[in-house]
């Protein structure tokens, strides 16, 4: 993944509370499994009762939600789409817990917001103002002036190096993993099965 620190770009604001991933990612499409072009069913059934907020080609970078988005199950689809549409930030007062694990595994911040400053994030997000989110002191900039919003530590330092999960392991416990290889070689050789071979003393 790309590292995320900082971006510039304006927003959508989509107000609703308890989006869930069905909304964002309609069942009956799940059986797709390529990544690419998952876009094509972000919130379509929402397109065509006629919200015409939303959509791939509508949804700017900068997604401004409302309270528990992302709730329902746990499909990872819901967050492969919305990455399709372009959408590599957002922003509400709450989250599904998984979805919002789901967001930073696909480079997406998932960021929090007090509903009290949320009003100013939409509004900031309808007058096409541009904003900057800056990862590195978890601030949204706009015409609002300065906002501040949470992210675990682990998803923000996640995020801020570009890693996935297995990058993350390799990063933080290279040493660990090493230490245990080393040992585990002299303790349980026959897990090393290539290596055990070459070093059995061979009969003549």
């Amino acid at each position: 993944m790309k590292n995320f620190d900082k971006l510039i770009a304006q927003a959508t604001s989509l107000p609703d509370d308890n989006i869930d991933t069905d909304i964002i990612y309609p069942a009956r499409f799940l059986l797709i499994t390529s990544k690419k072009g998952l876009g094509s069913h972000a919130f379509t059934d929402r397109i065509a009762a006629g919200d015409d907020r939303i959509g791939e080609g509508r949804v700017s970078p900068i997604l401004c939600t409302g309270q528990n988005f992302g709730c329902g199950s746990s499909r990872e689809h819901a967050v492969w789409a919305l990455a399709d549409i372009g959408v590599q930030a957002i922003f509400a007062p709450s989250y599904g817990e998984i979805f919002r694990g789901n967001c930073v595994n696909n480079g997406i911040l998932a960021g929090q917001v007090t509903p009290a400053d949320m009003p100013n994030l939409h509004a900031g997000a309808k007058s096409g103002a541009m904003l900057r989110i800056d990862l590195i002191h978890c601030t949204i900039s706009g015409p609002f002036g300065s906002i501040d919003f949470c992210i675990p530590d682990a998803d923000r330092e996640t995020l801020l190096n570009g890693w996935n999960e297995t990058t993350r392991i390799l990063a933080l416990h290279k040493q660990d993993i090493s230490t245990f290889e080393q040992q585990q070689r002299i303790s349980a050789p026959w897990l090393w099965t290539h290596e055990y071979q070459q070093e059995l003393p061979q009969n003549d």
